[in-house]
């Protein structure tokens, strides 16, 4: 094995060749420390770690050992904790994740196995299809170890090294499952406190799933002087640089993050060093996702810009708020045209066309009746976005107003209004629904009861059928 330093990124963990100047993810100079200070360097499978970059395993078990029940396959990773083999499982027979805690970290560090310990139990009071699930914790001989979920997946982060931004609806599709495996860790009080693309694995389905819960990153700077902070810094909120314990809405500001760097494949926040670094993230200086990227959605900005607020009290308070507003900005992503069609796609006697920014909807009534109805989206922001579905009655004529009021009150679906349609005061059938979360079949089941009854007052009030 080389004597020769190793060199790894103080701002994201990235491992490289000696030979370079700068990381080759966020352009910080790197740092010569034994590779045992690091903490996130994943190995692609099928490596030749012994080439341009190595790893340094201490005492650990090499490939095709065993530690307890459990044999080694083959090195899946090297993190602040110790190494993560694909093993097999002897009694039950089943692949897993085997983390294996380090012996030369455990030298180093006082607190080292009891925060080894607590990511165990944090991890192990998880369970949810966005987390990486922790199925035993254990020690044999001088070696403890976590039993994991194997996922065959990829790192989120490899997956943006290799495609880049992945696009506003990926991006948020991947930030959706993120929150909801982070709202069900903050019901139960718990932090992850190093949120970032490295430890979030896809799944061959396009799935995410978090890892590493309940550890924290000691980031070592002589530019810190004494300083020690947890996380990694391009993720970490100001308040952390500030010394203040890690909390839900510190996650939140991780995600956003996370939500930027996949939406343009670079970081909100950048330096020259880590206190350039924490300096921009102090004083909460970046350029929107729509400036780096012009085509990203005013919904996925504004999204962006909510989890990255300077102030805690700014940001959502935790995984479910944020999963709230994000899903808002998913189901907004799927335009009016894709709702319409997945409503009335197999339903013949119903036509539609967009017309501006609705769609019209064309429904053939019984008696040979016909009635418009309009799909529109109302002018709120992403998480308060509603779907107006509604349907031109007729006139709103002074003398039609009693009898209106009357039938408003009898009206089992929808409610009578105003609304002015081409600057006339009309009356108007209308129902509405939640943006982000309604479906195609209170879509179909909405217009054809708003567009009946919008038509059974037309007759009632003008005995006549023109909208």
């Amino acid at each position: 094995m080389s004597d020769s330093p190793h060199l790894y990124c103080a701002g994201c963990n990235e491992l490289f060749s000696d030979e370079a100047d700068q990381c080759p993810r966020c352009g910080m100079p790197p740092v010569e420390s034994d590779i045992h200070l690091m903490d996130t360097a994943l190995i692609p499978r099928g490596a030749n770690v012994s080439s341009s970059i190595e790893v340094e395993l201490d005492d650990i078990l090499l490939d095709g050992q065993t530690i307890d029940i459990y044999d080694c396959q083959y090195l899946l990773g090297r993190g602040g904790m110790g190494v993560v083999y694909l093993a097999r499982n002897r009694k039950l027979h089943r692949q897993c994740a085997l983390k294996v805690l380090s012996p030369r970290r455990v030298s180093n560090s006082i607190d080292y196995i009891q925060r080894f310990e607590n990511e165990g139990r944090a991890a192990a009071a998880l369970v949810h299809p966005n987390v990486v699930t922790t199925h035993a914790i254990g020690k044999s001989g001088s070696h403890h170890f976590l039993e994991m979920e194997y996922v065959s997946g990829r790192s989120l982060q490899q997956e943006i090294d290799e495609a880049g931004p992945i696009g506003p609806l990926r991006s948020t599709q991947m930030a959706v499952g993120i929150a909801d495996g982070l709202s069900v860790a903050h019901r139960l009080g718990i932090v992850h406190r190093d949120l970032k693309p490295d430890n979030v694995l896809v799944t061959p389905a396009g799935y995410p799933k978090i890892a590493d819960f309940g550890l924290a990153k000691q980031i070592h700077s002589s530019q810190l002087g004494t300083t020690k902070l947890a996380g990694t810094p391009h993720f970490m909120a100001p308040e952390l640089f500030d010394g203040e314990e890690a909390t839900p809405t510190s996650d939140v500001f991780a995600l956003g993050v996370c939500y930027y760097l996949m939406l343009t494949g670079r970081f909100p926040f950048e330096g020259e060093s880590v206190s350039a670094l924490m300096a921009k993230i102090l004083t909460g200086e970046y350029q929107s996702v729509r400036r780096v990227t012009p085509g990203i959605p005013l919904d996925v900005a504004e999204c962006v810009s909510v989890m990255l607020a300077r102030s805690p009290e700014n940001r959502p308070r935790d995984g479910a708020a944020i999963s709230q507003l994000l899903q808002a900005v998913l189901g907004a992503s799927r335009d009016l045209d894709t709702l319409a069609y997945e409503a009335f796609n197999d339903i013949p006697s119903v036509r539609y066309e967009s017309v501006d920014r609705a769609v019209q909807i064309q429904l053939r009534l019984p008696n040979d009746r016909r009635q418009t109805v309009y799909l529109q989206n109302s002018e709120h922001r992403a998480g308060d976005r509603l779907l107006n579905i509604y349907s031109i009655c007729c006139e709103a004529r002074p003398d039609f107003y009693e009898h209106a009021l009357r039938l408003n009150a009898v009206v089992l679906h929808g409610g009578l209004s105003i609304k002015d349609i081409d600057s006339q005061p009309c009356f108007v059938m209308v129902d509405t629904f939640p943006r982000a979360t309604v479906s195609a079949e209170e879509i179909r089941r909405s217009v054809i009861e708003v567009g009946s009854r919008a038509d059974e007052i037309e007759r009632l009030l003008t005995g006549y059928d023109v909208n």
